[in-house]
């Protein structure tokens, strides 16, 4: 944890990561992260500025999947059918189309609208997806738990922390999404010199393979404040798993270390 000039402790996400609507109520909603991703609008080319994303499925989609399969698929490879997802933070669709492709029903909201559109355009063009396309909502998450409380099987947020307002509100109201029994499964950068000499130094200033400023170092979370914000929601951590991105090689594969990236996954306790 972060400490003030003064020594007391206080919370990583305390001032600059706060922050409340016109209501003068929490919201998630960083308008700067809104209007950078906005600009992305080669979200689907492997090799735009949205590459790094495509590149981090070959590790987030298989950490998904065995969490919630025991490393196991069925013959007709749809693993995952039968399983309502909720893919918080979904952008363009990057994370939703694959869970679907694994025959989960996805449904994936994002405040971003630009973003919804280019993932309501892409998913009617994907042959993959046939009769099991993703379902999107322009929304954040403490607006759709207002009607899906205690709904889904399994809650994703991948890649998302570190782009919002009000962490520990956000995790709060991811936690509420998710029915007794159900998985929730976060993946993103640790808060590490590691990570900020990867992804704010390395990648953006020096290999400029993702725009300035699509990283902020102070907002990223560490799997241990993420495991005790879940704890204390009534969830049991399970499996933490770290990731390494090779920006030199463009690939992400799983390692034991978590000082760059890590997945996590945990289940609500009955």
């Amino acid at each position: 944890m972060h400490t003030s000039h003064t020594g007391a402790a206080r919370p990583w996400y305390a001032s600059t990561n706060m922050r409340k609507d016109d209501n003068n109520a929490q919201t998630t909603i960083n308008p700067a992260e809104i209007e950078l991703f906005a600009r992305l609008t080669d979200w689907w080319d492997p090799n735009g500025t949205a590459k790094s994303m495509h590149v981090l499925n070959s590790a987030r989609i298989p950490f998904i999947r065995d969490t919630l399969v025991n490393n196991t698929t069925d013959r007709n490879g749809k693993p995952l059918k039968g399983l309502k997802i909720l893919d918080v933070g979904c952008g363009g669709g990057i994370v939703s189309e694959p869970l679907a492709m694994l025959g989960a029903t996805v449904t994936g909201i994002d405040p971003n609208t630009a973003l919804i559109d280019i993932a309501e355009a892409h998913k009617n063009i994907n042959p993959e997806l046939e009769d099991n396309k993703p379902t999107y909502i322009a929304t954040t998450i403490e607006e759709h738990i207002k009607q899906f409380s205690n709904y889904y099987d399994v809650l994703v947020a991948s890649e998302v922390l570190d782009h919002i307002w009000n962490p520990e509100f956000f995790i709060q109201s991811c936690t509420k999404a998710v029915k007794p029994g159900g998985k929730i499964i976060f993946t993103g950068p640790n808060r590490t010199w590691v990570s900020r000499f990867g992804f704010v130094f390395f990648a953006e200033d020096v290999l400029k393979l993702l725009p300035k400023g699509t990283h902020h170092y102070e907002h990223f979370v560490t799997p241990e404040e993420l495991s005790a914000i879940l704890e204390k929601n009534n969830f049991r951590v399970e499996a933490v798993q770290g990731f390494f991105y090779n920006f030199i090689t463009d690939t992400c594969f799983f390692v034991k270390p978590r000082h760059l990236m890590y997945g996590l996954q945990a289940t609500k306790i009955n």
